[in-house]
């Protein structure tokens, strides 16, 4: 049975799992150090969810962002990946609709997620889980 779980404290496992799901993400996404990591699981803001294989594996994971500003409570999904070799067995989906659980609960009043046009299965579940196609611009620049 899968299970999806927060990451409450960093391991050995979950940086070699990370190791391995980056590449899979984004060939120009680094590999997050234990520090940034630890960074992350220690931020108020941010959530890194786990998605473990029937065998205990780290077979995917999600990042989930939830901010205020004056205008209300915003969330916002990164960095969804699911190893190659367990995709279409539900793991994205189940680690969306728990990121979606859990916005909700912290009071947010939408969530957003950005997804290149080539991954189309993942297009696709987004579509399938409620997420509609916005017509707006993204405007991104790049710092370092």
């Amino acid at each position: 049975m899968m299970k999806i779980e927060r990451l409450n404290e960093n391991s050995a496992a979950f940086m070699h799992a990370i190791s391995q799901l980056m590449p899979q993400l984004s060939d120009a996404s680094n590999i997050p150090s234990q520090h940034e990591i630890d960074n992350i699981i220690a931020s108020a803001g941010c959530t890194i969810w786990i998605a473990y294989s029937p065998m205990q594996e780290i077979v995917g994971m999600l990042t989930l962002a939830i901010y205020a500003t004056p205008s209300g409570i915003h969330a916002w999904i990164e960095d969804v990946v699911v190893d190659q070799n367990h995709r279409t067995q539900g793991y994205g989906e189940a680690l969306t609709d728990n990121a979606i659980k859990y916005a909700r609960q912290q009071g947010a009043k939408a969530i957003s997620l950005t997804s290149r046009p080539q991954r189309q299965a993942a297009n696709r579940l987004y579509r399938r889980m409620g997420f509609k196609l916005r017509e707006t611009n993204l405007y991104r620049m790049d710092l370092s």
